[in-house]
């Protein structure tokens, strides 16, 4: 009994049929072709089951699908001289074979199909020599698109059975990734006690076609840690590892084949045996060879039999008793020393942990540099570490929590006090599945959730990274941590080491240093400190300036690039709303200022608006458009802070007068509803000037901004002034209140 299926997506009324070249088949004559059917909980897959006889001298039944509308017309699926075709197997089978077509109009140069319930297998012959090789992997290894599921794995079982009497277990899965094959692990390969375990897992199954561009990286990583995961598991329970190496993807770009390849390569530096698989069945761009493959994801019968022949034989000729040597190698005590001094300071490695241990057991400090040569050399040519960043597992007061590792040797300048005893792991552990769940990762700054209140930031890389709101594939990845406060418990008073997530995501500002692993906990909930907005008011952008020379900016706000000489104009435009801002009707432009000034609040004017490509003196329309979009949004982000922070410090520079600094202080009470608020005024005006007004700070200071474009010593130099006002007023990164780029929908603004 043969049982055709194919998948294929109908309009009401229409069907599937199927004719070929047999008279089971109808002979291609379309009227007496056989019609499939489907159901609910099946469709689009439609299937017939038929009995077809073997024909003398016939090797193979030709076919194809046609779509059948409700007045019984037929379409083919392929008008091309191109024929779907099964072998006729002349052996009786007591279960129905299954062929699987894949989707209509897909027609492929090999078939697919499988015995519905598998044969039971007869236990091997036990042999003195015989080796039990087990294959854990996914649905490529399971065979799947390979003509009864004679994939490369079968081939390879046939081959070692004959040459070796080598028994194979196959225990690999439809759909498996490194997580779910970590999981079986202990339940399907070691009650097996195997002497081999081939690991055959891709990229495909990790999502790396399909996922975003800025999340191929974090797959890559997770992949490539989780397959040393099973590495490390096969060499606990005594076997020897072999990996199955990374193969093709049809929807794979130029992008995924330089990922592919460069996992490739690394899998090569393991010191585990790489089954290369590019080498027969990649087209050189990633996707299969041209008649190699059944669908994107799979080899067809040609692509296994290419496959398998890549396999050198060699790897599993192993007598017993040189496999026990290579199972005592890694069952030796997994530490062993690399350097020692008669001081009482020593390193040693584990190679299989990938950790490092530096024990200082003398009355004298230590220090770690690149240029202690003697040391640097034993690492290179003992330790075997890889390179990346490695975390120490307790750390001490004054020592260094991370340490860098390039070509073998310690990238990182680490001093080792007195009684020290440190272990570094490497960090590249925490990105196996089952050690931490990868947020965001892109080849160098990775974000590890480790549990619901902790989690890393590891940077490789040579540079500071500054991770803010408006970085969207990072604020959005964080979503995934529960809200509140998280702190660097190591060096909580640290700029810049305070983590603030919202149900939005990140709502802070975060470094990384270079080449460093930092470590976040809760803390506390976000309503448990008090965060503070700034929201400068004119009346130029020297605030602006300096806020993002401190790094406190974030997007900007309505005056932050714009000149507000009257405080006046400033106060109005607030109670009312901004909305006349961008108003075209107050808008005009001076050619001979190069600016756009405002009718209605005279001391208002613009220089940042008009770009190179406008005509502002002929038509004004393309900017009053960018300006409308722009101060809607500054506007909203304005009212957003206000409203969403506890309290408020609003900054103005330039000359103020008594009467309008006291108007402007009561609209912005109106518009604050009880929240505690300053008005910060930093111009060079006598204190007498503003003494005894309520909510109302003056510093005697100028900032002028012009000056602090020409001269990038005093724009510095105002900088460290104004940090040290803020220190003063107690805002710092630990409780500045980061307004978001894109205000959440259905948040109403007044």
């Amino acid at each position: 009994m043969y049982r055709f299926q194919i998948s294929a997506y109908t309009q009401t009324g229409e069907s599937i049929g199927l004719v070929g070249s047999t008279p089971e088949l109808g002979l291609w004559e379309i009227k007496k072709c056989i019609h499939l059917r489907t159901s609910g909980d099946r469709y689009p897959l439609w299937w017939t089951d038929i009995e077809i006889q073997e024909l003398g001298g016939q090797q193979r039944v030709e076919y194809k699908y046609v779509r059948l509308d409700v007045n019984g017309n037929a379409r083919w699926e392929s008008l091309l001289d191109i024929n779907r075709w099964i072998p006729i197997d002349s052996e009786d089978y007591s279960s129905t074979i299954v062929v699987d077509d894949g989707a209509f109009g897909y027609l492929q140069p090999y078939p697919f199909g499988y015995i519905e319930k598998s044969t039971v297998k007869m236990p091997v012959e036990e042999r003195a020599e015989k080796l039990k090789i087990v294959v854990i992997g996914s649905s490529v290894a399971l065979g799947h698109k390979a003509w009864f599921l004679k994939g490369w794995v079968w081939l390879l079982a046939q081959a070692l059975e004959q040459k070796y009497g080598h028994q194979l277990v196959n225990v690999s899965e439809v759909g498996a990734n490194v997580s779910r094959t970590i999981a079986r692990f202990p339940w399907f390969v070691t009650p097996e006690k195997p002497d081999i375990v081939i690991i055959a897992l891709s990229l495909g199954n990790e999502g790396l076609a399909y996922c975003p561009p800025h999340e191929r990286r974090a797959v890559q990583r997770r992949f490539e840690s989780g397959l040393q995961q099973l590495v490390k598991m096969t060499r606990d329970i005594g076997a020897i590892p072999i990996l199955g190496g990374v193969y093709p993807n049809g929807d794979y770009s130029l992008e995924h084949y330089s990922l592919i390849r460069d996992t490739h390569k690394r899998m090569l530096s393991w010191g585990v045996p790489v089954l290369d698989w590019l080498a027969a069945v990649d087209d050189g761009q990633g996707r299969w060879k041209a008649g190699t493959s059944f669908d994107p994801a799979h080899p067809n019968t040609i692509g296994h039999s290419l496959m398998y022949q890549q396999i050198d034989h060699h790897l599993f000729d192993i007598k017993k008793d040189a496999l026990a040597k290579e199972k005592q190698r890694f069952q030796q005590p997994n530490e062993f020393p690399i350097y020692f001094d008669n001081a009482g300071f020593h390193v040693s490695v584990c190679m299989e942990e990938k950790h490092l241990r530096i024990v200082n057991s003398s009355a004298y400090s230590y220090t770690i540099a690149p240029y202690w040569q003697e040391l640097q050399t034993a690492l290179q040519s003992k330790a075997g570490l890889i390179s990346g960043i490695y975390i120490a597992k307790n750390t001490q007061t004054g020592t260094l929590p991370f340490l860098a590792v390039e070509d073998g040797a310690i990238a990182t300048t680490v001093n080792i006090s007195p009684g020290a005893d440190l272990e570094y792991s490497a960090a590249f552990n925490l990105f196996s599945p089952n050690n931490s769940q990868v947020l965001f990762y892109d080849g160098h700054l990775g974000i590890l959730q480790a549990d619901d209140r902790h989690l890393w930031i590891i940077n490789e890389s040579d540079n500071e990274y500054n991770i803010q709101p408006m970085w969207t594939e990072v604020c959005n990845a964080l979503k995934a941590m529960p809200s509140g406060v998280y702190e660097d418990p190591l060096y909580p008073d640290t700029p810049f080491r305070t983590m603030m997530i919202g149900k939005d995501g990140l709502e802070s500002r975060v470094k990384a240093p270079p080449k460093s692993a930092v470590f976040f906990q809760y803390k506390c909930q976000l309503s448990d400190i008090s965060r503070v907005a700034i929201l400068p008011l004119g009346d130029r952008c020297a605030v602006r300036m300096m806020l993002y020379k401190m790094e406190y900016d974030g997007p900007a706000f309505p005056f932050d690039l714009t000149r507000a000489t009257n405080i006046a104009d400033v106060a109005d435009a607030i109670e009312n709303g901004f909305y006349d801002m961008w108003n075209p009707a107050f808008l005009h432009y001076s050619q001979d200022a190069g600016r756009i000034y405002h009718s209605k609040w005279s001391g208002l004017s613009f220089a940042h608006e008009v770009e190179e490509t406008d005509d502002p003196s002929n038509d004004m329309s393309p900017i009053h458009e960018r300006m409308r979009v722009r101060y809607t949004a500054r506007s909203e982000r304005f009212w957003y802070a206000l409203r969403h922070c506890d309290k408020v410090l609003f900054v103005r520079t330039g000359i103020s007068d008594r009467g309008g600094v006291i108007d402007l202080v009561n609209k912005l009470e109106k518009q604050c509803h009880g929240k505690p608020f300053h008005l910060l005024l930093l111009s060079p005006q006598s204190d007498d000037e503003f003494l005894d007004l309520p909510n109302v700070l003056h510093y005697n200071v100028e900032f002028n901004p012009d000056r602090m474009y020409d001269d990038l010593g005093h724009w510095m130099y105002c900088t460290e002034v104004m940090r040290g006002i803020l220190k003063s007023l107690g805002v710092s990164s630990k409780n500045l209140f980061w307004c978001p780029p894109k205000i959440p929908k259905g948040w109403e603004i007044r």
